[in-house]
């Protein structure tokens, strides 16, 4: 028992060496708490005071103390995790511009900042220096997007060694992918955590959960997280079980560089990789409907509706006054009417009433 209680101070002595308190994610095991000591999930690296964690069940928790030693962090219920409505309207705003400015087309650009992460049940290994398994469940992503006519950048480039500098490695080619303006910046990778937390179900079908991971020191992270729970609201009506969590961790995961920015864990290194791939299929058409679809713009159609209504409230006033006017300076009503439609006319730039021409005729 000493010794196990060593091993485990040892290994969160190492989360805590100099650098290691950058994203590296793998080197760590700990397990989120809540205040009565019940487990909510478990991470592959350290937690973090101030972190917060979206259950399944769409609960929000706030970490608020951390036990290295146990290698624990206890978070505290907050509620239920509402969307920040004014972050996903600015989201789709952004990206109803792009689409705007770009001459149609629809992209997605992906790579994966750990690249050596395997599944130790096919790969023989949770790490491989070359031909890792994180290819194959990221290039069946790809697969699955094209299939749907999504234009789909997968950059297999390197960025090892697994360590706290690979995120700094694999910005560079974050930063290249998003000259091409893609309507999201996907970073692939798989979890380190027990097989069982992320088995599931989905149509018949035993496939591996999804994890969404936000890093919450980043200018952008209000957009990002937006984005996650979008994703997660999709996800969980139309394939409920396929959206493990998210989880909002410090650090900012290169997703400071766009909005669209998110990373999603497919599985875990215990897992069996056919069942990571198989949760492609159906991540590829929540991300289809989130990016492409109606359930894309029901937030922006909603926003522009009461807009939308205001403005025939201005154009209806404006013409009643005209009315009135006509009606009082002439006496007649056909007074009345000629200002109506004259208002009318001028208010709609002629898709409403009728104007005189030069000569004064109707």
């Amino acid at each position: 028992m000493k010794l196990r209680t060593l091993c485990a101070a040892l290994l969160a002595c190492a989360c805590l060496l100099p650098g290691a308190l950058a994203e590296n994610d793998g080197d760590c095991l700990y397990t989120l708490l809540d205040a009565g000591g019940g487990e909510l999930t478990m991470r592959a690296a350290r937690m973090y005071v101030g972190d917060e964690y979206i259950s399944g069940d769409d609960q929000l928790y706030r970490v608020v103390s951390v036990d290295d030693a146990a290698m624990t962090a206890t978070a505290q219920l907050v509620g239920p995790a509402s969307v920040d409505e004014a972050a996903l309207a600015a989201f789709y705003a952004l990206a109803d511009e792009e689409a705007a400015q770009g001459d149609g087309r629809r992209l997605i650009c992906m790579y994966s900042t750990h690249s050596d992460e395997s599944y130790a049940p096919d790969d023989g290994t949770y790490s491989l220096w070359e031909g890792a398994g994180i290819y194959d469940v990221g290039n069946a992503l790809k697969d699955e997007l094209e299939a749907r006519g999504i234009e789909t950048i997968y950059s297999e480039e390197s960025f090892l060694p697994h360590d706290a500098d690979a995120y700094n490695r694999s910005r560079a080619t974050a930063e290249e992918l998003l000259k091409r303006a893609p309507d999201a910046l996907l970073d692939i990778h798989r979890d380190a955590i027990p097989a069982e937390q992320y088995e599931t179900t989905v149509d018949g079908e035993d496939i591996s959960k999804v994890r969404l991971f936000v890093g919450r020191s980043n200018q952008n992270a209000d957009a990002n997280r937006a984005f996650a729970q979008r994703i997660k609201a999709v996800a969980d009506e139309e394939y409920p079980g396929l959206i493990k969590d998210i989880y909002i961790g410090k650090g900012n995961y290169n997703q400071e560089l766009y909005p669209q920015a998110l990373l999603l864990e497919f599985g875990t290194d215990e897992i069996e990789k056919d069942k990571a791939i198989g949760a492609t299929e159906y991540m590829a058409d929540v991300l289809d409907q989130v990016l492409y679809g109606e359930s894309a713009r029901a937030e922006s159609e909603a926003d522009a509706a009461p807009a939308a209504k205001g403005i025939f409230w201005v154009i209806g006033i404006a013409v009643l006054g005209a009315a009135i006017y006509g009606l009082v300076s002439t006496g007649r009503l056909s007074g009345m009417w000629d200002k109506l439609k004259r208002g009318a006319s001028e208010l709609t730039g002629g898709l409403a009433g009728k104007k005189p021409d030069e000569s004064g005729k109707k």
